[in-house]
This record gives C-alpha cells, structure tokens and sequence, in this order.
C-alpha cells in the first residue's frame, strides 16, 4: 500500500499547541460537515489537555462535547490521546477507572485510542491497551521519541515489538518536542517497519522547522500514517499543513487523495475562528531551535516564558533551559512529555530561583524518584534521590498494583453532585476543578471565561492603556485590552505584558477594606514581606492546594505546612523554624507569591 493516511489534529492538538486548548465546541461543529467529507484517516478530537481546558475555562462537558462531535463526523473515525494509567489526569489512577474511563469513552464516540506513557514504561500502557481491544476499538501504542544517552533506535524497536506482542493495532512515533531529524527520521521508520507487522504513524511537531522533511523521510521508508493541521493553526509548537502535506505529496506514488481546494476552504474557516482567540496567542509558540539543544517542547518554553515573567525573573530563561537537562539526566533521562517535562521543567524553576540546586524539591519528584510514576530510562542520581526521599524504598513493580480499586469509592463522594458514570470519572480526573464544574452546571449557573473583543481596523474598539511598569529592576511593557464588568465581586482586567496576554482580578481599595482583617485570607490583599526567621514562604507564585497546620500547632524545622501548585506541580513547604504556628495568612485556593509571609511561626 503506497497511499499516506492522514490524522488531522485541528481539533485537539493544534489548538492545544497555539492558543492554550481553548478552542470551543461552538467554534468546530459549524464546519464539522467539510471535515467529515474529506476522507481522513481520523479526527483527533479529544483528550491531552482539552478535558482540563473544558472543565476549567470554558465551561463545557467534555463529555457532551465528544457525544456532539461524534454526531456531527458519522463517517470519520475520532481518536483520542491518552496518558496510559495516568489517563488525562496527572497520577496514575487504579486499573478499574482506567477500564471504566476507556469503556465509557468508545460509548461516547471514541474509536482510535493513542496511548503512551511518559516514561516509556510498557507496564503503565497494558491496562489501557487491553481495555481498549476489549471495547472492539483501535488501540495505538506510542513511543515518545527523545534523545539522550540511553535512548536510541535499538530501545525504540524494542518497544515497538512490545506494543505489537500487547496487541496493538498500530503504533505511532510521538515526537512532542520536535526532536527528530530528517536523517534520524529514515533510519528510525527503516527499523521500525522492516521489524513489525503494524502500520505505523508519525506524530511530530513543528517547533524546530524540520518537520516535514522528516514526515517524507518517514513516508520514504514504510510510513503510510501522518499527523498535520489544517493550515490556520499549523508551525511552530503545532504541526505540518495538512494542505502543504498534500500538495507535496500529489502526483506521486504516495498521493493521499484528499480534496486540495476542500482543505483549503476549512483552513479559511479556522483563520477566522483563530481571531477570536487571540488573547490566546503566545510569542513563544513560532519556531524555535532551542529544542534541539535542550529538548524542551515548544508549550513547555511557553509555560517557563510566563512563569519566569511572573516571578519577575524573565531574564533568567537562558539559566532555566540550561538546568533542564541536568535535571533531566539526574531523574534518569525521562522523555518531556506530560507529566515529565511539568515536572523536569518545574524543578528546573525551582533550582535557578532558589539559588541552590534541590533546595526544594516538588512533591512529584519526590514521587518520580520513589518509583510511583515507573522505571526510569537510565541511572538516576543516587545523591538526588537521597535527598529528595532519604532512606524510603524505591519501588520496583508497576506502580498502579499499588493501587486499591476506587470506582466505587468515587461514586460515594459524588453522589450528590453526579448523575452519570461519566460524571463520576470527571471528578476522578480533576477532583476541586471537577466538583466545582458539575455544581455549578447542576445549578445551571457555569459562566465561561470572557473572550476579548476582536478588533475590526476602524476604530470602533478603544485604543488599549499602555504603560511601562518597572518592578525589581525588571521594566515590563503594559498594554490594558479591555475589563470584566465593573459589578464582578473580581473585576478581571485584560492586558499583556511584554506581549504574552494575562488575566488580572482586581479589588478596588473600598473592598478590601470593607473585609475582616482578622480572617485567615484575604484574596487580593497584599501580605506583608517575609522577614521574621519563623515566617513561612514559597519560592515562586502558586496556589495553596492544602494547609496542613493550624493555629496553636507545634511544628518542628522541616515539617511540611502548606502544599502550593504551580505549574500543576504540587510543593510541600516547609517550617523554617521549631516552635508554634502563631497565624495561618491563606487559605485552600489562595493564590501567593514569593517572599509573602504565609504563616507565622513563634520559636
């Protein structure tokens, strides 16, 4: 077979890659009826990081957002990613949600399930791998593609046997970062298809500028499978154009046999639909060739770019990139993928901001180096490890026999907020964001985040407020884009910083001072510095997650106190001193900042 199949992402990951996962439902179904007529191999609809997106920003049911798009795409298979036993979420659930999440997911309108595992590990993909052949649907096993000294063609085949013994129906290629080069690319797809049986696909983003080189390169040795988007949101952090892809391949022996002019009008549709999102719209997601050097994901630079910023230490990126992979070889040479690069990246932060390597270390490191997200690619460092969990096992099998069954418990805590099995496993993916989500959409009250007006070139929108704000010696650009209505108990205010668009709640001063200044948090105000040797504070902006001390506690140096989340890394911080917690200053969901006395401390 000569004829290359294409998977377009245009409804999952492109708009995941280039404008934050916030694509609406409203926005796809419109031109559903071209895309099915266009003879894919498969839609990739769901998963990644659109369950998150919709439950958090825009207020949609995922669920119901598959069931639509399965009702408007009868004749196009839809395909889904998915994190192995972590399935969408950021832990590894037990074997029957796992069962349960993928059963109701091939109901819903799910047939190609792509499944990898973040570390490689073929322990954490048979679970899923097997529920999917049991729901009589297409399970495609992944191999993440990185480099380091203990990854090469030879492990990489040696997977791809695995995945076909486990009973794959294919197996894709996942280069998250955009590391492959061409030359790399025929010599890997050589191995690959002269070794196994199954079709296999290439999965490639677009960051370095490479990547459609390497989908020919791929093309000319076996592959018969690619993934491209539609034009609008294609390059950089994104993919190839679907539309060059088949330009580049007509008249040949691998012509796809796709209508050229019918794609090109789906790309004007989405050119339009993109102009709504541009608040969304990042610099850090063009093309960039840092990848190459420090095998960091496009999305991920994006998320350093604004949590450096954030803290006030843009200017340090250069000093982050370069301790990633040093963070990366002391952890054993993990491929940067969800969950991994959030947790390589996070750490990465955390030792350039604190001045000193692993002085504090993130609660999934912690995890990471006892065995609970599976076995490492290499060696890992025996000293980091040590300091990270001191004399605390390692575990050796696959995490997830761990776990206890936790269906049913799961129904137990929701039942009062939950009226479907889907509802359920909303919950199990993200329990504060999920409760919220499905109380609020019982109480028919879910509002989605605003969208900034697009400007029409006439006039008619008011020239943004700019200024320049000089904080810590670091001067930043401000461009206000418009405000929330000035009822809103949090009035959000739009604007971007150094061109990267940000979302600021704002209290006026006759708020604040109408609040009890004795309550334990008081959001918007301003915590006093922390100064006092028994103050406790975090090394970088977050939200407090959980306080585990209360007022009149003894407390011993080290005890953990508060846990915060950044990045959607969870930190356990920790008392500086012995003695008695005499305040506790935040609350579950606050949002802090460094150097902010959190809680007080009486030696």
């Amino acid at each position: 077979m000569s004829k290359v199949n294409i998977t377009d992402v245009i409804l999952r990951d492109a708009h995941q890659s280039l404008i934050a996962t916030r694509m609406r439902t409203e926005d796809m179904l419109p031109v559903c009826e071209r895309l099915d007529r266009i003879g894919y191999w498969s839609l990739e609809v769901w998963g990644g990081a659109t369950f998150d997106a919709c439950i958090r920003y825009l207020k949609e049911d995922p669920w119901e957002r598959l069931r639509k798009l399965r009702g408007a795409l009868p004749r196009t298979q839809l395909q889904m990613l998915l994190r192995g036993q972590n399935l969408l979420g950021y832990r590894h659930y037990s074997d029957d949600v796992v069962r349960a999440f993928i059963e109701r997911a091939a109901d819903n309108g799910i047939d190609v399930f792509r499944i990898f595992d973040a570390l490689n590990d073929i322990r954490n993909m048979e679970t899923s791998i097997s529920a999917v052949r049991a729901a009589e649907k297409h399970a495609q096993g992944a191999i993440c593609y990185t480099t380091s000294p203990v990854h090469g063609i030879e492990q990489f085949v040696t997977q791809a046997r695995q995945l076909e013994e486990l009973g794959c129906n294919s197996i894709v290629v996942k280069d998250m970062a955009g590391l492959l080069t061409p030359m790399t690319t025929a010599e890997l797809f050589g191995a690959l298809t002269s070794t196994v049986s199954l079709p296999v696909h290439l999965h490639m983003h677009a960051t370095a500028g490479v990547a459609e080189m390497c989908h020919l390169k791929a093309i000319e040795n076996g592959c018969r499978h690619i993934d491209t988007a539609i034009s609008a949101f294609s390059g950089g952090a994104s993919h190839p154009p679907t539309e060059s892809m088949v330009a580049a391949l007509s008249d040949s022996q691998w012509e796809t046999g796709l209508d050229l002019k019918a794609l090109q009008e789906i790309g004007f549709y989405f050119r339009e639909v993109r102009k709504k999102y541009h608040q969304f719209e990042s610099e850090m997601t063009g093309l960039d060739t840092r990848v190459q050097v420090y095998q960091v994901p496009g999305g991920m630079i994006s998320n350093l770019h604004t949590q450096l910023r954030e803290q006030g230490s843009l200017n340090r990126i250069e000093e982050v990139l370069q301790e990633i992979p040093r963070v990366r070889k002391d952890l054993g040479y993990p491929p940067l993928v969800t969950p991994t690069s959030q947790i390589v990246g996070a750490q990465a932060v955390l030792n350039v901001l604190t001045g000193e390597r692993y002085k504090t270390i993130s609660n999934e490191v912690k995890l990471y180096l006892q065995g609970r997200y599976g076995r490492a690619p290499g060696k890992v460092n025996s000293m980091v490890r040590q300091q990270a969990i001191g004399n605390e096992d390692v575990i050796d099998i696959r995490p997830a026999d761990l776990l206890d069954d936790e269906m049913d418990e799961l129904r137990e805590e929701t039942n009062d907020i939950t009226h479907s099995e889907e509802d359920v496993l909303t919950y199990a993916m993200f329990p504060d964001i999920g409760r919220e989500f499905l109380t609020e959409r019982n109480a028919d009250i879910l509002v989605p985040e605003p969208l900034e007006p697009i400007g029409n070139g006439q006039g008619s929108q008011p020239k943004p407020t700019e200024f320049n704000v000089t904080l810590h010696g670091e001067t930043y650009h401000i461009q206000i884009t418009g405000t929330g209505h000035p009822g809103q108990q949090d009035r959000p205010f739009y604007m971007t910083v150094d061109g990267v668009p940000e979302e600021v709640l704002v209290e006026t001063l006759s708020e604040l001072e109408t609040q009890d200044t004795d309550t334990t948090s008081i959001k918007g105000s301003r915590r006093r510095p922390a100064t006092n040797p028994g103050d406790v504070a975090t090394s970088m902006p977050g939200t407090v997650i959980d306080v585990l001390v209360n007022v009149g506690d003894k407390v011993s140096a080290g005890d953990p106190v508060l846990i915060t989340e950044a990045m959607k890394m969870e930190t356990e911080i920790q008392a500086p001193v012995s003695g008695t917690v005499n305040k506790v200053l935040v609350a579950k969901g606050d949002s802090v900042n460094p150097d902010e006395a959190l809680i007080e401390i009486s030696a």
